[in-house]
């Protein structure tokens, strides 16, 4: 089994992840890009200096060697000091120039991590509140964050020297350094413990093919005492996972983990004043033992005893000089179903119910394996700031700034931290189905009432809360083979997706919305001359697009001649599909002049028919200047039609976008019914700000319908086709036209029938 150990010699993924820098000393460095060139340099110097997983777990195996070689003092000859890095959405974005993550599912992982974390309902109102925090909330009066730079070290002195060198390293690349966040192991008796003062990290799940089985019970960690084994892949994107669970992630997040960091401020003295309150309440109930201090009550608040000695297996008094009280794990809350011994609102029993969660009282209790596996995380992080000491006048006094910088690795955001934070610690309803509701985590959740059960009776206790979001952040620790290619503005190695450039689209008249389809032709330059595609784009939900027929010259139809390239087309509002022809005004460039001259297209055109029965011209070139409402226009870009205002009155409104003066403007005409076709400008010319879906973009190039979203329920659906990208707005009927981004912008490579 030891051979199978593969993951311990991984220099792909980074070594905080699954081997843990397990360092005194601590500092994220949380930072913003002002220079995507710059920063993707950044990343290129970076790569070299990451901590690989073997790196990290070989290090780790010789210090502890070492430590019990000495009888558990720390090897002084044995320092190092570790680097990671990881990246926010936004960052990713940055370096890329482009959405990671163009299309997400709704409620996954993944949209967690697009969003970010100040998003996200995670209980984090009042105090707790993202307009408060220190860090990550980017929208809020914060700035942005795209990379978070873990250094942890031995030494404060290593520490101190490398951080320096990585602001440096940030100054010189225009990367500004957002929050500094320090953090350190206590020391003295305080070792190993929070600033409540109780054992932390002793939890911590095992990873299959990292840590060794015990031979006797293999799905245990070796000398670990009932630390369970969990399939890398809830901790590690690409790998196995509990049950097989497949990943919906993209290809290039192999190796790679989602991280959350999170700046949890404790109320250190708050917490033992109200631990003391409670605890004489429960002694007038006459509920717990007379001889119960306050060290009693906070153990079964907590889940465990100073020490970590858990409560389940010692419930009247902690065991500080057990050699395992601090890594004790093999215990169960099986025969404890009511939480007599330990409450159910503990917070080591919320974390992770073991072998003890019903699904309503008198249920037989859940498998613990895979329930319970599937929720799993890696925690990392240490307490920050000095601790508490109620006769300190300077640092250590009760409004000194402490807690816990907590960071922790999963493959699932949703799955595994969200579901502990939401669906446990905060749900006063949880373990659920119970006459007396829990009530809330009593170490770290929200302030509420807590459901005190001793036998036959229930104490209800009334909490504050003692732990306070001051800053969080959702962020991606890529594999060492991302990073690398990150430097290049890559996400994959892979070829990346030639686009087509399309100039514009030409809806075929008889076959729009046709069977579920609706088909175009999709004009663009070919190597000699200018070419047409036929695509479809399917009704529904995805709007799956092919493409039909490829490209073809446009000197293959007679209505072509002399055109090398498409600039717009825009239908001729009442001759569409007139005695089985539809005509169109198509607008192209000769000698860097714009003209245009009207076409028809007949129905059955992409039946077969002989190119002259399929298409032809009916009015020959002619200068833009015949158009009335053209005045001052060189060159039309796009046409967007009013949705509501089409054949209205006689008339068909359109908003008209056009370059003026190396700015891109609109303005909005009308073109009326009739045999003349007289047009009128209705309003002259603005700016692109007027329009809040099209925010960012200098230029459109197209505007396409969505062609089964036209006029529901008083809105309509486009693409704007914008360079190398595409949004979807939405534009409302109404004399204002209210318009707004539905879709962020995605890559045109999401286009299957434009790239090729």
């Amino acid at each position: 089994m030891v051979n199978d150990l593969k993951l311990r010699e991984s220099d792909d993924i980074q070594g905080d992840v699954i081997a843990g820098f397990k360092k005194d000393q601590m500092t994220l460095l949380f930072l913003k890009f002002e220079d995507a060139a710059r920063a993707r340099t950044w990343v290129k110097a970076l790569e070299p200096q990451i901590s690989t997983t073997r790196q990290v777990a070989t290090f780790n195996a010789a210090f502890s060697k070492a430590r019990k070689a000495s009888a558990g003092d720390d090897p002084k000859a044995l320092k190092a000091t570790w680097i990671n890095v990881s990246f926010t959405c936004a960052g990713l974005r940055e370096l890329t120039g482009k959405d990671p993550l163009p299309s997400v599912k709704p409620g996954s992982g993944l949209e967690a991590f697009k969003q970010g974390s100040d998003k996200r309902a995670l209980g984090d109102t009042g105090d707790s509140s993202p307009e408060m925090w220190l860090f990550g909330n980017g929208n809020g009066k914060g700035q942005v964050v795209h990379a978070v730079l873990t250094v942890a070290s031995d030494t404060v002195q290593d520490l101190q020297a490398t951080v320096r060198q990585q602001r440096e390293a940030c100054a010189a690349a225009k990367i500004v350094i957002v929050f500094q966040q320090d953090a350190a192991t206590l020391s003295g008796s305080r070792r190993g413990k929070e600033h409540f003062g109780f054992k932390d990290g002793v939890s911590e799940p095992g990873v299959i093919g990292f840590d060794e089985p015990d031979p006797v019970k293999p799905e245990y960690a070796k000398g670990h005492h009932g630390t369970r084994l969990i399939p890398p892949g809830e901790f590690v994107v690409g790998h196995d996972r509990v049950g097989g669970v497949p990943h919906e992630t993209p290809d290039w997040a192999d190796n790679g983990s989602f991280q959350v960091v999170r700046r949890l401020g404790q109320d250190v003295p708050g917490f033992w004043s109200q631990v003391a309150g409670q605890l004489k309440a429960l002694k007038q109930a006459k509920v717990v033992p007379p001889e119960a201090t306050t060290e009693w009550l906070a153990a079964r608040l907590v889940g465990r005893w100073r020490s970590g000695t858990p409560v389940a297996t010692c419930p009247n008094a902690d065991r500080p000089s057990s050699a395992l009280a601090g890594e004790d794990n093999d215990f169960g809350y099986r025969n404890d179903p009511e939480g007599f011994i330990t409450p159910l609102f503990s917070h080591l029993r919320k974390t992770n119910p073991r072998d003890g969660l019903q699904e309503k009282p008198g249920d037989p209790p859940f498998d613990e394996n895979p329930v319970m596996d599937r929720r799993r995380i890696i925690r990392r992080g240490a307490p920050y700031g000095a601790p508490f000491d109620p006769a300190s006048e300077g640092p250590g006094g009760p409004d000194e700034k402490r807690g816990l910088l907590f960071v922790c690795y999963q493959s699932d955001l949703v799955q595994q931290f969200e579901f502990i934070q939401k669906a446990w610690i905060d749900s006063p309803d949880f373990p659920p189905n119970r006459t007396n509701k829990p009530g809330p985590d009593g170490m770290v959740g929200a302030a509420g009432k807590l459901s005190y059960e001793t036998p036959g009776k229930t104490t209800q206790l009334s909490l504050s809360q003692f732990v306070f979001t001051e800053g969080s952040v959702y962020a991606f620790a890529p594999s060492l083979t991302l990073l690398r290619l990150l430097g290049d503005g890559r996400l994959t190695d892979k070829p990346p997706a030639v686009v087509r450039p399309t100039d514009a689209f030409l809806p075929i008249p008889d076959m729009q919305r046709d069977e579920g389809k609706s088909w175009y032709w999709a004009y663009g330059a070919g190597s000699d001359s200018a070419v047409c595609r036929t695509v479809s784009i399917a009704d529904g939900d995805e709007h799956t697009d092919v493409i039909e027929r490829p490209d073809r010259p446009l000197t293959m139809w007679p209505c072509y001649v002399g055109v090398t390239k498409v600039d717009a087309v825009l239908p001729v509002p009442d001759e569409q599909r007139i005695n089985g022809r539809s005509r169109f005004w198509l607008f192209h460039t000769v000698e860097g002049r714009q003209v245009y001259r009207r076409i028809w297209i007949a129905d059955g055109a992409e039946s077969g028919l002989p190119p002259e029965q399929a298409a032809g011209t009916d009015l020959p070139d002619r200068s833009l200047s015949a158009w009335a409402s053209f005045s001052g226009i060189e060159r039309v870009d796009a046409f967007l039609p009013v949705p509501d205002m089409q054949r209205v009155n006689g008339k068909s409104h359109y908003w008209v976008f056009h370059t003026l003066m190396g700015r891109q403007v609109y303005r909005l005409i009308s073109v009326a019914d009739g045999r003349m076709h007289q047009d009128a400008l209705e309003r002259g010319d603005r700016g692109l700000d007027l329009w809040r879906s099209l925010a960012g973009i200098t230029r459109v190039d197209e505007f396409l319908a969505v062609p089964d979203m036209q006029r529901i329920n008083g809105m309509s659906l486009f693409w704007v086709f914008h360079q190398d990208q595409y949004r979807i707005i939405v534009i409302r009927d109404g004399h204002g036209h209210e318009d707004q981004i539905t879709v962020e912008d995605r890559p045109l490579t999401m286009w299957t029938s434009l790239t090729g």
